[in-house]
C-alpha cells in the first residue's frame, strides 16, 4: 500500500513537471500574434506614413502599424484629454509637442519635414480659375459667388496658418480689408492690433461660418474632395497634400506662405489664439515627431521614428512633395538609439526627470525550468527511499 502511494506521489510529481516545461515553453496566444503599433499623426501626413507603413512593415513582418489620421491638436489630445495610448505622435507643428504634451506626456521631439501653404483649386470646376494669381487670389476670393475654405484653426495647425496668412497678406499686399473681407466677415473669428505692429486673432468655439462663403472642416485633407468635387472653389492647404493628389495650386509668396526662415521675423507679426486659450505665433512650417512616454511599447516606437527620419523616410517625403529636414533636428532628453541620426540642439530644455519604469520579470529560462523538475525527482527520490 505504501509503495502505490510513493508510485501515485512519483506520477503526480513527473505530471507537475511536464506541466511547468509545457507552461513555460508554449507561446502564449499574445506572443504569437503580430506587435501593434499605434501612431496618431496630422492628417497631412497620411499620404507619406501609408507609404512608411508599408516599407516598415515590409522590413518587421511581426509588426501591425495601426493609424489614426487627425488634425494635429486633436491628435494630442487623444493621448493627453483623452487617454488613449500609442507608439508615435507626429504633428504638423512640433512646438504643439513641448507645448500641449511636456512633461507629463513627452520630453524629447526631433523636427523632420518642412512645408508651405498654397491656395489649391480644380481648373475645370473653381470659379475664375484661369484667372487666379499669386498676385489676385485674394481679390478672386472676394468676388460673389466664390467659396473658399480652411480647416478648423482650434484643431488643426494648417486651419490656424491659413487665417494667419490673411493676415500677413494684408501688411504684403498693403491692403487692409483683405483679412475683414475674407475672416471678418464671414466667421466669428476676431482680431486686435498689439504692441510693434503685431496682431492677436482669436478664434472661438463655434466659428459660425458663413456657409455661402466659407467652409470650415476639421483637417485640411477633408477638402481635397471638395476641391476634386466643386463643391468649394479654393482651399487653404499644404503644398505637399496638393501634390500629392494632384491638385492645381496658386504658389503664394514666400513672405506669406511660411515656408522660409528668412521671413520668420515678419511671420511673427501674427498671432493666433485658439479656443483653449493657447496662443500660436506665425513661423516656419516645421513637422516634429516623438514617442508618448506612457506608450505601450516605447521601443517599438523608437524603431519607427528611426525609419520616419532616416534614409528611408526622407525619400518618402521628398518623393511626395514634402521637404525633409536633412539632418533631423533633436530637442530634449533624446533617445541614445536616436542620437547619431539628429542634430541636437546646442542648448537643449531642462525636461522633467520622468518616472522610472517598474522593471518586468524576465521568465524562468531553460535552465530553471529542469531546475523545478530536478528538485522534484531529488524530492521523489528521498521520499522513496525512507519508505525502503
Amino acid at each position: 500500500m505504501e509503495k502505490r502511494k510513493i508510485l501515485t506521489f512519483g506520477i503526480g510529481i513527473a505530471v507537475i513537471a511536464c506541466i511547468s516545461v509545457v507552461a513555460f515553453y508554449t507561446p502564449s496566444v499574445e506572443a504569437q500574434q503580430a506587435k501593434t503599433l499605434k501612431v496618431f499623426h496630422a492628417g497631412s501626413l497620411a499620404v507619406p506614413l501609408e507609404e512608411a507603413e508599408k516599407q516598415f512593415e515590409a522590413l518587421h513582418p511581426d509588426v501591425d502599424v495601426r493609424r489614426e489620421s487627425m488634425g494635429s491638436i486633436a491628435a494630442v489630445r487623444q493621448i493627453t484629454d483623452v487617454g488613449k495610448i500609442g507608439e508615435v505622435l507626429a504633428s504638423a507643428d512640433y512646438t504643439l509637442i513641448p507645448g500641449m504634451m511636456y512633461p507629463e506626456y513627452a520630453d524629447w521631439y526631433v523636427r523632420f519635414a518642412t512645408n508651405d501653404l498654397v491656395l489649391a483649386y480644380n481648373p475645370e470646376k473653381s470659379m475664375y480659375a484661369d484667372e487666379v494669381t499669386p498676385d489676385n487670389w485674394y481679390e478672386i476670393l472676394r468676388r460673389d459667388g466664390v467659396v473658399f475654405a480652411f480647416s478648423n484653426p482650434n484643431l488643426d495647425p494648417c486651419g490656424y496658418r491659413a487665417v494667419m496668412v490673411c493676415q500677413l497678406s494684408e501688411l504684403y499686399y498693403d491692403d487692409e480689408k483683405i483679412f475683414d473681407d475674407l475672416i471678418l466677415d464671414n466667421t466669428a473669428i476676431t482680431i486686435s492690433g498689439e504692441e510693434e505692429g503685431t496682431y492677436l486673432i482669436k478664434t472661438p468655439e463655434d466659428l459660425k461660418p458663413n456657409r455661402d462663403k466659407v467652409n470650415i472642416r476639421p483637417k485640411s485633407v477633408e477638402l481635397v474632395a471638395l476641391v476634386e468635387e466643386g463643391g468649394i472653389d479654393y482651399a487653404f492647404e499644404y503644398r505637399s497634400v496638393a501634390v500629392q493628389h494632384n491638385l492645381e495650386f496658386v504658389d503664394l509668396p514666400e513672405q506669406i506662405d511660411l515656408s522660409k526662415v528668412e521671413y520668420a521675423d515678419f511671420y511673427k507679426k501674427v498671432k493666433l489664439e485658439t479656443v483653449d486659450r493657447k496662443t500660436k505665433t506665425g513661423k516656419p512650417i516645421v513637422y516634429g515627431i516623438t514617442v508618448p512616454k506612457n506608450a505601450p511599447n516605447p521601443e517599438l516606437g523608437r524603431e519607427f521614428v528611426k525609419f520616419v527620419i532616416g534614409d528611408a523616410g526622407q525619400k518618402i517625403f521628398a518623393d511626395m512633395g514634402q521637404p525633409p529636414i536633412v539632418p533631423p533636428e533633436g530637442s530634449g532628453n533624446m533617445p541614445k538609439e536616436l542620437e547619431r541620426l539628429v542634430q541636437l540642439e546646442s542648448v537643449e530644455p531642462t525636461p522633467t526627470p520622468s518616472p522610472t519604469p517598474t522593471p518586468t520579470p524576465e521568465e524562468p529560462g531553460f535552465e530553471a525550468v529542469f531546475a523545478i523538475a530536478g528538485i522534484l525527482a531529488i524530492a521523489y527520490l528521498v521520499l522513496r527511499r525512507r519508505t525502503k
